[in-house]
């Protein structure tokens, strides 16, 4: 394609961005041959969207000359996991009449796909037993019941209820978006496929699965299929961040242990070795440090004894599967904004890269390891499936449904550089440039500030903050990993411990000098943007700095005090240093609020009002306190949100008014700024939430 047939295709826009199809991790046939995961895609019309599984053949194993084709046809299909003879998939799914999820099948060459459960709990978090006979997935119940019937009758007599109230005393009582003050816990079910006959092996026994996003992380099987390992909480009632130990149960006797209760360490994601003798697992320091990045650890199963495997490794760790004969681990490490497939043998010093990011989500084996697939995403290209030789060689893409669309669009150039951050310490960078970029011009700058605090930005693609539709309005595009980020060692990440802000405003400060000193930037055009821990260094950065024109803080931590109205409030005091009522003082050096008397630069402040994790009063008190101190200020509010903007039309608005607003105070004619005006009228009713003037009451 010439230069000037690219120039002439228009950027990533929002519209395109929500046509792209989303790719999830794959699960691999045992023989290699193809993969098969669920793709989802969107319509912007209907506000909603679809997910159905696909097969992708690896061309690595198998017959040769296949296509991928799709394999279902419902809208609500996910979770497929092959099973161990190759010959069915399962999956869960929402069909016909399912209040909830629940346990399909399907032969992976085509036909009906066949429903197993029919549980009023739904099921989540599937895995195979290794004879292929039986399958284990997560439900909730309420513990004080026996059989589905009963959950099913108490499930509708909630449903039908006429008081809505939670009453509760546990101390934390609501996650992320929803609440678990109804008595429910999540249970391991054991259901004989070929029946369809389930039970609940956590009946009766004190057992749960923390009622954190449970999922099949959380718990394994043991090769001959009498034990299963869980990640157990062993408190009077579970709380985040809390110790968890490794708990055994025998199924037959329904007998099961604690095998890592003296450990000191919290014990999570167990898994079996394929010969049966060690559990492989990740082992946290959360009574030393509550962000413990984790290191890796092997129990002995008939010793009991524990040994921790690449004491020097220095990163995070997911998704960790054994190789097949016992001897080696793969997992996804996580290092310097990049996700890689790694492999470490036992007794080595330290992990061998098979697969090299972008950003891995996930992947998969063959049964005997000679094939692997994986999702990689990198800043040009969403999430896509690749496989690969078992030694990382021979690498292929083999899925490419979004080619065509991305194809018809010009993307920017992202590049990467180290900038001397707080006190001269290197901090990484990524920029992306919009598409045909000229350093013989003069661009707006816009800081992209990630949450976390400790995460990163990575060299991938992101759907929510998406740096190629920033870019594609013309815009330069930093994405600073500050002090604290994860990816750089135990060390980076605990470094903005107890002075939240501090080092994080400098990096940024920093990466701003940089980009200046490069010629490029119109130092009359800086804004910044950020969610969650990223609109708190918008907030703080407006209490501390006055060069830039605009910010948009979204789901921003504004004030640590009422913050304590989070789903996460118990490691306050580890993340700041001290509670408020012990050390008023330190608590407010790192709370936006307590600067706001300095702010001056116009901000708009965005909120989901089901966020329990950042609660959406935060957004109001800024907003509040912004219009009451007469800095400009604009309110987006969504009632049908959480802490992430998920809806289509919902998104379209969010882009449009975070752009917007960039706009009227940081484009070329913002000099003085235009009258407030509400947004046009198909937006707010595709909103339902936007309020440009003053907070709607709940």
């Amino acid at each position: 394609m010439s230069a000037t047939s690219r120039r002439k295709r228009p950027p990533l826009t929002v519209e395109a961005l929500w046509q792209l199809q989303r790719v999830g991790p794959p699960t691999l046939a045992p023989d290699g041959s193809a993969a098969c995961c669920a793709v989802t895609r969107y319509a912007m019309r209907r506000n909603e969207g679809e997910t159905s599984l696909w097969l992708f053949p690896t061309g690595l194993a198998g017959p040769r000359g296949a296509k991928p084709r799709k394999l279902t046809a419902g809208d609500k299909d996910s979770d497929p996991v092959w099973s161990p003879d190759g010959r069915r998939i399962a999956f869960a799914a929402k069909r016909k009449d399912d209040a909830e999820p629940q346990l399909y099948v399907i032969a992976p060459d085509g036909g009906e796909a066949r429903r197993v459960t029919r549980l009023a709990t739904g099921v989540s978090g599937l895995k195979w037993f290794p004879d292929g006979r039986r399958i284990a997935f997560v439900s909730w119940v309420w513990p004080d019941l026996a059989g589905d019937a009963q959950q099913a009758r108490r499930r509708k007599e909630r449903a039908e209820a006429k008081v809505k109230a939670h009453v509760t005393e546990r101390g934390e009582y609501r996650y992320w978006d929803h609440w678990l003050a109804d008595g429910r816990e999540p249970h391991l079910f054991v259901c004989d496929v070929a029946s369809g006959r389930c039970r609940d092996v956590f009946a009766g026994r004190g057992l749960r699965l923390r009622p954190w996003e449970p999922n099949a992380d959380e718990y394994d099987i043991a090769p001959d299929g009498r034990e299963v390992a869980i990640t157990f909480d062993p408190g009077d009632e579970p709380r985040m961040m809390a110790r968890a130990d490794l708990v055994v149960l025998d199924l037959p006797s329904g007998r099961w242990r604690n095998v890592t209760a003296d450990s000191g360490m919290s014990d999570e994601h167990p898994r079996y070795s394929p010969d049966g003798r060690r559990i492989a697992y990740h082992a946290y320091d959360t009574q030393r440090a509550f962000n413990d990045q984790g290191h890796l650890r092997v129990l002995d199963r008939r010793s009991g004894a524990w040994s921790r495997l690449a004491p020097a490794l220095d990163r995070a760790t997911t998704h960790v599967q054994w190789a097949p004969d016992s001897q080696a681990l793969l997992f996804c490490c996580e290092d310097a904004g990049r996700i890689d497939l790694r492999r470490l043998p036992l007794g080595a010093e330290a992990p061998e890269v098979l697969v090299r990011g972008g950003t891995l989500g996930g992947f998969a084996c063959s049964r005997d390891a000679s094939v692997i697939a994986f999702d990689r995403a990198t800043p040009q290209h969403p999430p896509r499936l690749f496989a690969a030789r078992g030694d990382g060689s021979d690498e292929r893409a083999i899925e490419r449904l979004n080619d065509a669309l991305l194809a018809r669009h010009a993307l920017g150039e992202t590049r990467e550089f180290a900038v001397p951050g707080w006190k001269g310490e290197p901090v990484q960078v990524f920029v992306t440039y919009p598409p045909g970029f000229d350093p013989s011009r003069k661009w707006p700058l816009m800081h992209s500030i990630h949450g976390g605090p400790h995460a990163a930005h990575h060299d991938g693609w992101h759907f929510r903050w998406n740096a190629q539709v920033f870019a594609g309005t013309g815009r330069i595009v930093a994405a600073v990993n500050y002090h604290g980020s994860s990816g750089f060692g135990q060390a980076f990440l605990e470094s903005i411990t107890g002075r939240y802000g501090e080092k994080e405003l400098a990096d940024h400060e920093a990466a701003t000098d940089f980009l200046l000193a490069q010629g490029y930037v119109d130092g009359e055009r800086l804004t910044a943007a950020g969610g969650s821990y990223g609109g708190f260094m918008v907030a703080f950065m407006n209490g501390h700095v006055d060069r830039y024109r605009a910010f948009v803080c979204h789901a921003g931590c504004y004030d640590w005090v009422s913050m304590m109205a989070t789903d996460g409030y118990r490691f306050f005091a580890s993340e700041l240093g001290a509670w408020h009522w012990d050390d008023p003082a330190r608590v407010m050096r790192q709370s936006p609020h307590h600067h706001v008397g300095n702010a001056k630069t116009p901000t708009l402040v965005i909120h989901g009002e089901l966020d329990y994790r950042v609660p959406a009063t935060q957004a109001l008190q800024y907003y509040d306190t912004l219009k009451a101190r007469d800095v400009p200020a604009r309110l987006v509010w969504f009632p049908d949100e959480n802490h992430w903007i998920l809806k289509p039309q919902n998104a379209r608005l969010w882009y449009g008014e975070f752009l917007a607003w960039l706009d009227r105070w940081s484009g070329a004619k913002a000099a003085k700024a235009p009258p407030e005006r509400p947004a046009p009228r198909r937006a707010r009713r595709e909103a339902r939430g936007v309020v440009p003037a003053k907070a709607r009451e709940r």
